[in-house]
């Protein structure tokens, strides 16, 4: 026998809200039904912005200072900023991130030169402040968490890689079990949070680790 060779399986909002249906106990009869569940998905997207990050969500973006400004709007889909560097004469130099309370207590706002420290005030519309304000015309190169596509459409795909998608069939029939099958609840939460962990536990950053030892209490016998 030969294996199929493909490797494409994908589902659209329309299947996902179809096994989600079954595993309740449910079928699909009614437009309201499509409805309720996708409004429901993308509850639960929302709901995955809260608990933790999501690697395939990073977006690495550029962002080009003006002399003396130090407020910039980003896009609306950013969740959070995650790590920025300034990038001078060909040159990345990391940057500090400063809480709120940090950065209203820096005395003078308008001193330039290198940036070297950021704030993200996190509004509707994410404003990344950064100090000193820039001299020159850096580059600000930032990793930013964003949002995940909507379901709009019950032919979308969803933003996400095939890792993915048992946890999204999981989750998607524990939202409509808290509405349709009180029953199962239990049961689908289980399963879904156990789905959820072990999509998580896989979709992390695989940098090295390295443990060295400190000697400064050592005293050789």
């Amino acid at each position: 026998m030969t294996t199929s060779g493909s490797k494409n399986f994908e589902l659209d909002v329309a299947d996902y809200v179809e096994e989600a249906f079954e595993r309740c106990g449910l079928e699909v009869r009614t437009g309201y039904d499509l409805k309720t569940a996708k409004r429901s998905l993308n509850l639960m997207l929302a709901d995955w912005a809260n608990r933790g990050l999501n690697q395939w969500t990073i977006k690495q973006r550029t962002l080009n200072l003006v002399v003396g400004d130090g407020d910039y709007d980003l896009g609306t889909d950013v969740i959070d900023v995650l790590s920025v560097v300034c990038r001078r004469s060909g040159t990345d130099y990391s940057m500090d991130r400063l809480s709120r309370d940090e950065f209203i207590n820096i005395p003078t706002k308008t001193t330039q030169g290198r940036p070297n420290q950021f704030f993200l005030d996190r509004q509707l519309t994410p404003n990344l402040k950064i100090w000193p304000v820039p001299d020159e015309t850096d580059v600000i190169l930032y990793d930013a968490l964003t949002r995940m596509d909507d379901a709009d459409i019950y032919t979308n795909t969803m933003d996400m890689p095939f890792r993915f998608y048992p946890c999204l069939a999981a989750g998607l029939a524990y939202y409509i079990a808290l509405k349709r099958a009180p029953n199962r609840v239990q049961m689908l939460k289980a399963v879904y949070e156990e789905e959820f962990e072990r999509a998580a536990t896989e979709d992390r950053d695989r940098s090295s680790f390295n443990v060295v030892p400190k000697y400064e209490y050592y005293r050789a016998g």
